[in-house]
């Protein structure tokens, strides 16, 4: 399946049940009382596409105020999730320098690549904008990764959960039932065409971040330029 034909294959899984009022909601966005923590791999898109998607946001607010939408500060591209969020995770439990040394090496002799973000796909649980990467230095840089930490004697979680092929940027999450589905459907509909610029991606962090990647929960470990 090809990255367009995934997008719409999810979308319109989870239109068929936000047609039905239902969403799958995370009560814990947000709560102090929360500990999903992970360590991952991502980039941010720069300012000036950020703009655009406050905007789309904001008339999201107007059909449902109540989810949790990403500020600014918090949305990113995940490159690779090392280790997927789990409740109590700290990085008391790895060498966290260890990581740094070893994503240092992969990241030098990695291109730049650009992402195109277009359009909206969306889970049960979320909206998400849709990101097409411009060429194969994305997928080339995750299966670097990939095969490094198959045989390096460090714990990950790569792809337990699933394998990620897409290059979308979640932006609302559920975390209350949904108060107006049939408005909810239009606002998706109504950015389905948007374009909402691409950018090049040139540098990356390895950040150790919580569920929902609030910025004041995230521990920058380091930043790479890449190819350099």
């Amino acid at each position: 399946m090809n990255l367009p034909e995934q997008y719409a294959a999810m979308r319109q899984a989870a239109l068929r049940q936000f047609a039905q009022g239902a969403a799958e909601v995370d009560a814990l966005l947000g709560a102090p009382h929360d500990t999903r923590r992970g360590l991952t791999l991502l980039a941010r898109p720069p300012a000036a596409v950020m703009a655009r998607l406050e905007t789309m946001l904001a008339d999201f607010r107007q059909a449902e105020p109540e989810q949790y939408y990403y500020p600014a500060t918090d949305i990113h591209l995940t490159i690779l999730s090392i280790i997927s969020c789990y409740p109590g995770f700290s990085l008391q439990a790895i060498s966290p320098e260890k990581y740094r040394r070893a994503l240092r090496g992969i990241l030098q002799a990695a291109r730049p690549f650009t992402i195109r973000y277009a359009g909206l796909t969306a889970s049960p649980g979320g909206i998400m904008v849709q990101g097409f990467p411009q060429g194969d230095a994305l997928a080339s840089l995750r299966q670097t990764i990939r095969e490094f930490f198959q045989h390096a004697d460090l714990p990950h979680s790569i792809d337990q959960r699933y394998r990620l092929q897409t290059a979308h940027s979640t932006v609302i999450r559920f975390r209350k039932p949904l108060a107006n589905s049939v408005a909810l459907l239009e606002k998706i509909s109504k950015y389905q065409a948007q374009d909402f610029g691409s950018f090049e991606i040139a540098s990356v962090e390895l950040v150790h971040n919580d569920w929902d990647q609030q910025a004041a929960h995230t521990v920058l470990l380091e930043k790479y330029p890449l190819g350099r």
